[in-house]
C-alpha cells in the first residue's frame, strides 16, 4: 500500500509510476474538435497545447496569406495559421467566437486561428475511415481520416502534415 506525502502530494511509493500500466494511455482516441465554416475538424488532443482567444496578430513579411503573422503568449513568439485561409477558403472577419490553438508540433508551438472550438471527443478507431481517394488534391494528404460521431463527420487533420507540407509550412514559420 502507497502513502501519499501530505506536505508534497506525492506518492511516497518510488516503485508507483505516474501511469498505471494495467490502462491505456488517456489521451488515445481523444480529439479537440473546432469548426471552420460549417464544417468539424479534429486534431489529436496529444498535439494540443492550449486554446486562447484571438489577440493582436504581428503581420510578418514576405509569408504566404494563410500566415497571419506572430503572437506574443506570455512572453513567447509563436506563429500563427488561418486554417480557414489555409483550406483556401474564403476569409472571415473574427469575432468573440474566434480562437487560436497552440499546437506543438516538431517541438515547434504553432498557433491555428479557427472559426470555434468546440469540444475533445472521443472516437474509436473503429469509427475513423481513411479519407476520401475520390481527390489527388493537396488537401488530402493531410487528412487523417474522417470519424464518425453520433450523426457527426469530424475531418481529422494529420497536424504534421498540414503544417509541414513539402516542409515549407513549418520552415518559414521557424524563421519567422
Amino acid at each position: 500500500m502507497s502513502t501519499m506525502n501530505k506536505q508534497s502530494g506525492v506518492n511516497d511509493d518510488d516503485d508507483d509510476d505516474l501511469y498505471d500500466d494495467d490502462n491505456e494511455d488517456t489521451q488515445e482516441g481523444k480529439y479537440l474538435s473546432f469548426r471552420i465554416g460549417d464544417e468539424i475538424y479534429g486534431i489529436k488532443i496529444c498535439h494540443v497545447t492550449e486554446i486562447v482567444g484571438i489577440q493582436k496578430i504581428t503581420e510578418v513579411p514576405d509569408m504566404p496569406a494563410y500566415v497571419k503573422g506572430v503572437i506574443n503568449l506570455r512572453g513567447n513568439v509563436i506563429p500563427v495559421v488561418d486554417v480557414r485561409l489555409r483550406f483556401n477558403m474564403k476569409a472571415r472577419e473574427y469575432d468573440d467566437r474566434t480562437c487560436v490553438i497552440v499546437v506543438n508540433v516538431k517541438d515547434s508551438p504553432i498557433g491555428l486561428v479557427v472559426d470555434k472550438v468546440n469540444e475533445v471527443i472521443s472516437i474509436q478507431p473503429t469509427m475513423i475511415s481513411p479519407p476520401p481517394s475520390v481527390s489527388q488534391s493537396e488537401i488530402n494528404r493531410y487528412i487523417q481520416g474522417i470519424g464518425r460521431v453520433d450523426q457527426d463527420i469530424i475531418i481529422l487533420l494529420a497536424i504534421e502534415e498540414f503544417l509541414s507540407v513539402n516542409n515549407f509550412v513549418l520552415n518559414s514559420l521557424k524563421q519567422a
